[in-house]
């Protein structure tokens, strides 16, 4: 491609509200430009790493037996009505009415449509596995849409969903896209984890998510590095403790702590480790019912881990803990709180305190000194309540955990009979019984990873696409083209030799000042860079520079193709 020929607009500098070095470079290289809250235009550029993108997904779904399909993207309220999911689903729905002033969403997501396809088409266990997918766009009206692409209100999408006759399919299928996924990323020049997951909003049992390394990422991630243990920080487990608690030590004490009431400041104020600090904290359930968690000073609750115990948990309002225990808002504790129907529960690493502080339930006062089985009882129910943390043993039992940040671009499901059984997705058996058909869902974020791939691939200078996603895998710049006959005739025979290799070249063959070309170059990331001058012509030189290389080889022209070819392979 000739780029006076094509369109490119790059930007010296980003526009202020973009925050990751992602959006900031895909504004600066005119990959994409912003039309509205989380909704951006694809330029040529940007466009055509995010059809590299698909092409790698198209394959490998191929490759693993999936049939790829066109579902709507308006769908009729009726079909989330019969999940249930048209109110629980929530105001990420964009929900519209045609003339008729009937309901539609523009789709979030598809599994009620591919499961009202099934159950029109599957009748026997002989059709069965199928795995459908479709790359297409989605709408998630996203509360505070940011960081571009990365979290947009607009977004494509593959997804997938399998039918099976029974469990032991469905594990097949989901080892099958777990691999698929490992192929995908692989190829696609990817540092990423699979890694444990909760099921959040989709719903079903095993789960993971696919996640690329990169330190501005939002999710925390628990991994091993003595084994293959991974997981999202909001399931991976944290192992009970093996701390014999103790009820001997110091009587009881209450200590004044005016104005003193954070698990810090508690700490600092009584010189005490707040691993010694026992945090308490008031909860909702959906029937209102009061809950107190308590947790380690030095631990942060895990709202999914306590959401699953506690259905529509929320934290107290302070008018619910003055009603309960009165004006002690920051000085909240379980000592002497039997009769009040509080319902307590504490966390494995909780429980085994002994000698710790806590709040004494009266404004400006903590408790020093305190012991379950001594000064309150021992506590009745134990359950992973918090965040695991740097350090804490891996659950399975083959080291200590560390913990990095990932994107997440993939999510896999074991869906089971979620959706089939509320839309009746049912297949005869081989004695010509009617049984409900299991489920997976697979999704991959399609525009996503190329963010994310670009906070993973940049320098100071730009972004560094591996070849996979790259928009072209090599850049020829002339210059002064329109100047020296010799550097045109080099430049557009080279130029020729390249394309008839199959290689994917833009030709720069602007007439603009050196500086900007080659600034151009590298800020679009393309992996090697071809320049021609007069000067080096005359030696019978050219210059090839990888992306990442600290500076370009004179080569001699000879041997430039060769060179390229070889470069390029190890890209």
């Amino acid at each position: 491609m000739r780029l006076s020929r094509f369109f490119i607009s790059t930007l010296k500098e980003a526009p202020a509200e973009a925050e990751l070095i992602s959006h900031r470079l895909m504004l600066r290289a005119g990959l994409i430009r912003r039309l509205g809250s989380g909704l951006y235009t694809w330029m040529p550029l940007g466009l055509r790493v995010l059809r590299k993108v698909e092409a790698i997904v198209r394959e490998e779904m191929n490759r693993s037996g999936a049939l790829e399909v066109l579902m709507p993207v308006v769908i009729p309220a009726e079909l989330w009505q019969e999940t249930g999911r048209w109110e629980k689903f929530g105001p990420q729905m964009l929900k519209i009415k045609d003339r008729h002033d009937r309901d539609f969403c523009f789709g979030p997501t598809h599994e009620e449509v591919i499961s009202d396809i099934a159950r029109r088409e599957i009748r026997s266990y002989r059709q069965l596995p199928l795995n459908f997918y479709q790359i297409q766009t989605k709408f998630r009206d996203e509360i505070r849409p940011r960081f571009g692409v990365m979290r947009a209100r607009e977004f494509v999408m593959k997804d997938a969903y399998s039918f099976h006759a029974d469990y032991a399919s469905l594990e097949q299928t989901y080892a099958v896209m777990v691999d698929t996924y490992s192929r995908i990323f692989t190829r696609l020049g990817l540092r990423f984890r699979a890694v444990a997951a909760d099921t959040g909003a989709i719903g079903g049992s095993g789960s993971h998510e696919f996640h690329v390394l990169a330190d501005s990422g939002e999710d925390a991630i628990a991994f091993c590095p003595q084994s293959d243990y991974a997981a999202n920080v909001e399931l991976a487990e944290a192992v009970a403790p093996d701390t014999v608690r103790t009820e001997q030590g110091p009587a009881l004490e209450k200590v004044p702590t005016p104005g003193v009431s954070s698990c810090p400041d508690v700490a600092q104020f009584l010189g005490v480790p707040q691993s010694h600090i026992l945090k308490s904290l008031l909860v909702m359930s959906a029937d209102q019912r009061p809950y107190l968690l308590l947790l380690r000073g030095d631990h942060e609750l895990n709202e999914v881990k306590a959401g699953k115990l506690i259905d529509g948990l929320r934290l107290a309002s302070d008018a619910e803990i003055q009603s309960l225990l009165g004006p002690v808002k920051g000085y909240l504790g379980p000592v002497g709180i039997e009769g009040r129907g509080l319902t307590v529960i504490a966390d494995r690493s909780a429980a085994v305190l002994s000698d710790f502080v806590c709040g004494a339930n009266e404004a400006g006062h903590h408790l020093a000194h305190v012991h379950f089985g001594r000064d309150l009882p021992l506590p009745e129910h134990v359950a992973d309540l918090r965040n695991v943390v740097a350090g804490d043993p891996s659950p399975d039992g083959k080291g200590t955990l560390d913990i990095c940040r990932g994107i997440e671009v993939g999510h896999v499901f074991q869906l089971r009979t979620k959706y089939s059984e509320a839309m009746s997705i049912t297949y005869l058996d081989e004695s010509g019984q009617s049984r409900i058909a299991e489920m997976g869902c697979y999704g991959i974020g399609v525009s996503r990873i190329v963010a994310a791939a670009i906070e993973q691939h940049h320098d100071e200078r730009g972004i560094c696409f591996p070849r996979a996603l790259a928009p072209f895998e090599v850049s020829l710049v002339a210059i002064g083209l329109n100047k020296s006959p010799l550097v045109r005739e080099t430049a557009e025979a080279l130029y020729q030799e390249l394309q008839s290799l199959g290689l994917d070249v833009l030709f720069d063959d602007r007439d603009d000042r050196v500086g900007v070309m080659l600034a151009d170059q590298e800020l679009l990331g393309i992996p090697l860079r071809i320049v021609i001058g007069d000067r080096g012509l005359k030696e019978g030189l050219v210059e090839l520079q990888g992306r990442r290389d600290a500076a370009a080889a004179k080569i001699p022209l000879a041997e430039v193709v060769a060179q390229v070819r070889e470069k390029l392979a190890q890209a």
